[in-house]
């Protein structure tokens, strides 16, 4: 095989895997092996998580990202890591630490030193930043707050329909930390990549009318790689807001983005004998 053959799906924040259902499925169909694994402690459904959501609260970025390290590194060959939103930012760390064949991150979060905050960014983290004790709380989007930073693009009916199937809370300590602090603290915080430094090819992909992570700071996040020697490209979807891997029409956001991963995925290494 000269190929992955295998798709590791990384979810964002105010979500859990079961955000992907679809995606699953529809590369399944297209012979691949899927995994969509949860952060620690997510492994539950999405409504036992709205009635005790103390484990979102506690989770850190260290432990999720040596989590899912720990899950790919498993597999007898290296897989393409997919991320959306905060899962694009995991993504990125992931193969910063070598792993992945290739990456694709869609509507990413971004990884330190990104200083670009669109307004409709700063709008649709305001809810949670508008209250400092928040800081150390799982914080939840009303479905008003949902449509205005996710589902922009849909009818507040379907947002609504969104938010009730697929929504819970974010770390409150992730969006204070990683969306206000790490660019002003000294030192290396655990959002930082070297940019400079060789990985699998990249490919960003954003969307248009996305309120909560705009195209312009997927540019800017792409743009930090210039010195990498990586192949890092950048994708846009006129139109698309930040559902786009469930919004009508996420099935060419899909095909673009295994598409372009299977075509510039490093050649695989195997790590375990197959039997």
């Amino acid at each position: 095989m000269s190929t992955p053959d295998t798709v590791v799906l990384v979810h964002g924040l105010w979500m859990t895997p079961r955000s992907w259902e679809h995606w699953v499925t529809h590369y399944e169909a297209k012979g691949m092996r899927v995994l969509a694994p949860a952060y620690p402690g997510f492994e539950v459904e999405v409504e036992a998580l709205r009635e005790d959501p103390q484990v979102i609260a506690d989770l850190t970025v260290p432990a999720t990202v040596d989590h899912l390290a720990a899950v790919i590194s498993a597999l007898d060959a290296p897989p393409v890591i997919m991320g959306h939103s905060f899962g694009g930012t995991l993504t990125q760390l992931l193969l910063a630490r070598g792993l992945g064949a290739a990456g694709v991150v869609i509507d990413s979060a971004p990884t330190e030193g990104v200083r670009v905050t669109p307004v409709s960014q700063a709008r649709s983290l305001f809810p949670a930043l508008k209250n400092p004790a928040t800081r150390h709380r799982a914080v939840a989007f009303t479905p008003e707050e949902f449509h205005y930073a996710f589902t922009n693009t849909l009818s507040a009916e379907d947002s609504r329909a969104a938010w009730e199937r697929y929504a819970i809370a974010a770390p409150g300590y992730w969006i204070w930390e990683y969306g206000l602090f790490a660019n002003f603290k000294p030192g290396h915080q655990d959002t930082w990549v070297d940019y400079s430094a060789d990985r699998a090819p990249l490919l960003f992909i954003g969307g248009e009318k996305d309120h909560i992570m705009p195209p312009a700071v997927n540019r800017s996040n792409a743009k930090h790689y210039a010195k990498s020697p990586a192949l890092t490209e950048y994708h846009e979807f006129a139109g698309r807001d930040h559902w786009t891997c469930a919004a009508p029409g996420w099935e060419a956001v899909a095909d673009t983005a295994l598409d372009w991963a299977l075509e510039h995925a490093k050649p695989l290494q195997r790590t375990a004998v197959e039997g």
